[in-house]
């Protein structure tokens, strides 16, 4: 069976081969919450489709039109397994309850690296996606990217207290990065952006080159919202 939790993934999780993640444009506040809601009955409604689905979660934009949804597989042939025999029925019932949703796309990833402070209890706020785009496939540019950036991090000197954790994550085409950052709440986020700097770094050298990074084509900063959790009961 299908059951829901209040609980964030764990992104770190190590039987996670293939994590998804999508974004769903749905117009308006109301109708995020309805379409949240749509999906909830949708899957409670049914059986967990797959032993190999970990988990799957849906989150409100704070830009009040969009919902992102991240899911956890084993690996990409139990998702093509899902698609062939159970989605299109969730998705029929989905469309039935909120007409209209447009579906910008699936992203197929693979995690790289995570940093989050050892011992950390604090429950994350507010999920920040950072998705960077690059300039045509090229996995090692995408690992060294990352790895840039968490010298950058590690060197901070004015690191904000808001940020809980940082997880990594290259597109299996080799051209994006997105970032999973839980902060304690959005106006830590908020703060982290207003400080001295281009972004949430310091004007430091380190940040300057991962600013700069040749074949960088362009990023995107979104803030979202845990709404909703399901895993198999």
């Amino acid at each position: 069976m299908t059951r829901r939790t209040d609980a964030h993934p764990d992104l770190t999780r190590p039987e996670v081969g293939a994590p998804f993640f999508s974004t769903w444009r749905v117009g308006t506040p109301s109708r995020q919450k309805r379409t949240v809601e749509a999906i909830a009955r949708t899957w409670e409604g049914r059986p967990w489709p797959a032993g190999d689905l970990l988990g799957y979660h849906v989150y409100t934009g704070h830009d009040g039109s969009t919902l992102l949804h991240h899911s956890q597989w084993r690996g990409e042939r139990a998702y093509e397994s899902f698609v062939r025999t159970h989605r299109q029925e969730r998705v029929d019932e989905i469309d039935t309850a909120v007409p209209g949703i447009e579906r910008l796309g699936l992203g197929r990833y693979r995690r790289y690296r995570s940093v989050r402070r050892e011992g950390d209890p604090r429950v994350p706020g507010c999920v920040v996606i950072v998705d960077v785009e690059f300039e045509g496939p090229d996995p090692e540019r995408q690992r060294a990217w990352v790895d840039a950036v968490l010298e950058a991090l590690d060197a901070e000197p004015n690191p904000h207290p808001g940020g809980i954790s940082a997880h990594f994550h290259l597109s299996t085409d080799g051209t994006r990065v997105l970032n999973y950052a839980e902060w304690e709440s959005a106006q830590a986020h908020a703060d982290a952006l207003a400080a001295p700097g281009d972004g949430v770094g310091s004007a430091t050298e380190l940040w300057h080159r991962v600013q700069n990074w040749p074949g960088l084509k362009g990023s995107t900063v979104s803030r979202y919202d845990h709404a909703l959790g399901l895993v198999p009961a």
